[in-house]
């Protein structure tokens, strides 16, 4: 499976490295574009440290998903920017508000942006991951017009019937529901009822 992962900069950087891990996992082609918000939650969420470059913060991430490709955000020639690549989901993961509004308003500013948008009119799966509470009017009703042009709309909210017992199994429940989504079989958690 052929996944692009856009990650913004809301809070929730753990799930975008065990995300980006379970792809790879997976032996998924991935393609990762972050924007620079993102870098600097990821620096700061991940490795406790957000005066670390660009560079080093995303050489990090990717240690343990090496056959994924890095495009800098603003690549409008990635693959990802148009319909005619062969790709078969979209995942942005965290989706902060402003990356849903933008999409939402069909603007595209960015790689992320525009590969969502591609998504949505190619009726190609993608998955939009948000962490925000409390919620606006302004965020319910884009997260209901993309839910509307068809992208899942995954919370960042992990459920505690699991028998959780680490912060890293609260990550993996989202995470395996993210898979889940893709259509990618995994045991990540625990199911109901197992």
């Amino acid at each position: 499976m052929h996944v692009f992962l856009g990650i913004t900069g809301a809070s929730g950087a753990p799930y975008a490295a065990r995300l980006l891990e379970a792809l790879t996992a997976a032996d998924c082609e991935i393609g990762v574009a972050a924007s620079s918000a993102a870098v600097e939650v990821i620096a700061t969420e991940l490795y406790r440290n957000p005066l670390l470059s660009r560079d080093e913060t995303l050489a990090r991430l990717l240690e343990h998903a090496p056959g994924a490709t890095l495009y800098d955000v603003n690549d409008w020639k990635a693959p990802y920017a148009s319909g005619s690549a062969k790709v078969d989901a979209y995942v942005i993961c965290p989706c902060s508000m402003g990356t849903l509004g933008t999409i939402a308003s069909g603007a595209m500013q960015n790689l992320i942006h525009r590969a969502a948008s591609v998504a949505i009119k190619e009726e190609r799966r993608l998955v939009v991951m948000p962490r925000e509470t409390p919620l606006s009017a302004i965020h319910l009703r884009n997260m209901l017009t993309l839910r509307e042009a068809g992208a899942t709309i995954l919370f960042l909210a992990p459920g505690f019937y699991h028998g959780a017992e680490t912060i890293d199994d609260l990550v993996d429940f989202v995470v395996a529901r993210a898979l889940d989504q893709l259509g990618l079989d995994n045991t990540l958690a625990r199911r109901w009822g197992q």
